[in-house]
C-alpha cells in the first residue's frame, strides 16, 4: 500500500503543468535526435545539461528521460524509410523495415513501430515500477564469467542471422569480431591494429560502422544503378498509411516479447538497446512459420526489435535508480545529472526522494502517449520522402550521414571510417554476405573479450568458471540449444510428415 501510495503521488508530480511540458519537449526533442543518425540519447542528455542549471531536478530530470525514451521512436524512421538508422538500436528495424518501405508498406512499418513501440514501452514502465528493486538482486548476480555467457549466447543467433550461406555469414562474423578489437587493449594498455592512426586507438565507433554499412553502401548500390541507366524507382504506396488487420495479428505477439525481452536486457548493465532488438529479432525468426520473409520485409522484423528496443529504456533506468549503476552511455550521463543536483541514485533513493522517483517513472506513461500522438499524425508526412526522386534521395542520405558522422566527435578522420564501411557494405551487398552477423560481433566483440579475460583473471585461468554457477550453465545450455535447433528442426519436420504419410 505504500508503494501504491508513492505511485500516486508521482502522477500528482509528472501531472503539474510544467512537469507535462518538460515531458513534451523531452519526447520532441528526443524524436529529433532519434532521426539524425550518429547524434544518439548521451549526446542529446549532454548537450541538454548546462541548460537545465537552476531548474527543478524533477522537472530536469524528467526531460532528460523523455529524450532518452523519445530518441528510441525517432531511430526507426529513416531506418524504415531511407535505411539509415537513426539511432544505434534501430539497425534490425531497417534490415525488414526499409523492405516494407520498398513494397510499398512503409506506411504500416512506421505505424506498427509507432504503436509496437508505445505498448511495449508502457509495459517496460509497468516493469520498472512492479519489479525494480527485484530485478536489482538478479543483476548482480552477473559476474564476468555470466556476462561471457551471455554474449555467446547471443553470439549463437548468428546461425539464425545467416541466410542461405552459414560459410558467408562465418565470414561476416570473423570480421566483425576482428574489427572489434581495434583500439586501446584494456588490460595491457598496448594500441592494437591502430596502423598509427590515432584516432582509431578508442576502436571503431559501432554507429560509424552502421552508418557506413547501411546508408552509405545503398548510395553506392544506386549510383550503381544510375551508371547502367536504371532510373530509380519512385516509391508508390499502396492502400493507406496504416497497417492490416492481418499485420497487426502478426506483430502483437511479437510486441509482447519484444517487450518483455528489452526490459531483461535493459536491467544487464552495458547490454543495451541494440542487443535487446537483435535477441527479438532472433527470437521472432525463430519462432516464425515463415523464416524466409525475414529480411524480405517481414512485419514481425519490425515490431518485435522496436519492441524491445523501447522498453529497454525502462530497464536501464532499474539499476541506475536503485543501485546507482549506469547501464549504458544515456544513463551514465543521467547519472552526471543526478551527482550534479545533489542527488546520489541508489537503495536509499526510494525512502528519501519518492516524489522525485515516482514522478520521472509516471512521466514515462504519459511520455508515451505523447509519442504516439505526436508520430501517428506524422507518418503521412514521413512517407512523403518515398516520393522524392533517387537524384535527391540519395545526396539527401549522404548528407545526413555525413553530419552524422561527423557530429559524433567532430573528427574528420571518422568520416573515411564511415566511407571505408560503406564501401564494404556494398561488397557484400555484391557477394552477397549478410550484414547482420557483423553487426551482431561488433556490438558484442569488446564487451565479449573483456569479459573473458576478466573471467579468466579472477579464476587464475581455469575454465570452470564458465560452468561454475547455475546461471552460466542456463546461458551454456541455451546457446547449445541455439546452435542445435537449425539443425534438428528440419529433421524433426520430415520426420512428422513422414509419419502423417504413412498413417
Amino acid at each position: 500500500m505504500e508503494t501504491l501510495t508513492h505511485i500516486l503521488n508521482g502522477f500528482s508530480v509528472c501531472l503539474q503543468p510544467i512537469n507535462l511540458w518538460y515531458t513534451f519537449v523531452g519526447v520532441f526533442l528526443g524524436t529529433i535526435i532519434g532521426v539524425l543518425p550518429g547524434i544518439g540519447p548521451s549526446a542529446g542528455i549532454a548537450l541538454l545539461i548546462p541548460v537545465t542549471y537552476g531548474m527543478n531536478p524533477t522537472s530536469a530530470l524528467i526531460m532528460m528521460a523523455g529524450i532518452y525514451y523519445g530518441t528510441k521512436y525517432g531511430g526507426s524512421t529513416t531506418a524504415i524509410l531511407i535505411n539509415t538508422p537513426g539511432e544505434a538500436a534501430s539497425v534490425m528495424t531497417a534490415i525488414d523495415g526499409y523492405q516494407m518501405a520498398k513494397k510499398g508498406r512503409g506506411g504500416a512499418a512506421l505505424a506498427i513501430s509507432a504503436v509496437g513501440s508505445f505498448i511495449a514501452g508502457t509495459l517496460g514502465v509497468v516493469g520498472l515500477t512492479l519489479f525494480a528493486v527485484p530485478l536489482t538482486s538478479m543483476a548482480l548476480k552477473f559476474g564476468p564469467a555470466e556476462y561471457f555467457m551471455l554474449m555467446f549466447f547471443a553470439m549463437t543467433a548468428v546461425s539464425t542471422l545467416a541466410g542461405k550461406s552459414p560459410a558467408k555469414a562465418m565470414i561476416s562474423t570473423i570480421l566483425g569480431l576482428m574489427i572489434s578489437t581495434i583500439g586501446i587493449d584494456l588490460q595491457s594498455g598496448q594500441p592494437r591494429y591502430t596502423m598509427g592512426v590515432p584516432e582509431l586507438q578508442d576502436g571503431v565507433g559501432f554507429v560509424i560502422a552502421v552508418v557506413g554499412l547501411f546508408a552509405i553502401s545503398e548510395v553506392f548500390t544506386q549510383m550503381e544503378d544510375m551508371t547502367k541507366g536504371v532510373r530509380p524507382e519512385i516509391i508508390k504506396l499502396e492502400g493507406k498509411l496504416w497497417f492490416t488487420r492481418d499485420e497487426w495479428n502478426r506483430s502483437v505477439m511479437p510486441i509482447m516479447r519484444g517487450g518483455i525481452i528489452g526490459f531483461i536486457i535493459g536491467v544487464l548493465p552495458g547490454a543495451g538497446g541494440t542487443i535487446a532488438s537483435i535477441m527479438s529479432y532472433v527470437w521472432e525468426k525463430r519462432l516464425s512459420k515463415h523464416p524466409e520473409q525475414f529480411g524480405e520485409g517481414a512485419i514481425e522484423g519490425v515490431a518485435g526489435p522496436e519492441a524491445a528496443n523501447n522498453s529497454d529504456t525502462a530497464g536501464a533506468l532499474v539499476p541506475l535508480l536503485t543501485l546507482g549503476i549506469p547501464g549504458g552511455g544515456a544513463t551514465a550521463v543521467m547519472l552526471g545529472a543526478f551527482i550534479m543536483y545533489g542527488i546520489q541514485p541508489g537503495p536509499m533513493l526510494f525512502q528519501n526522494r519518492p516524489d522525485l522517483v515516482w514522478g520521472l517513472v509516471d512521466s514515462m506513461y504519459i511520455g508515451n502517449i505523447m509519442l504516439l500522438i505526436l508520430n501517428l499524425p506524422l507518418i503521412g508526412l514521413f512517407v512523403r520522402l518515398l516520393y522524392i526522386p533517387g537524384g535527391i534521395l540519395m545526396p539527401l542520405i549522404m548528407g545526413i550521414s555525413t553530419i552524422g558522422l561527423y557530429g559524433i566527435n567532430g573528427n574528420p578522420v571518422e568520416l573515411y571510417i564511415g566511407l571505408l564501411f560503406g564501401i564494404l557494405g556494398y561488397i557484400f551487398r555484391k557477394v552477397d554476405i549478410p550484414v547482420a552477423p557483423m553487426v551482431l560481433s561488433l556490438v558484442l566483440g569488446g564487451m565479449m573479450e573483456q569479459s573473458f579475460r576478466q573471467a579468466m583473471t579472477i579464476s587464475g585461468a581455469n575454465p570452470k568458471i564458465f560452468v561454475g554457477s547455475a546461471i552460466c550453465l542456463v546461458l551454456l545450455a541455451l546457446s547449445v540449444l541455439s546452435v542445435a535447433l537449425p539443425f534438428l528442426l528440419p529433421r524433426l519436420k520430415a520426420w512428422r510428415e513422414g509419419s502423417d504419410a504413412a498413417a
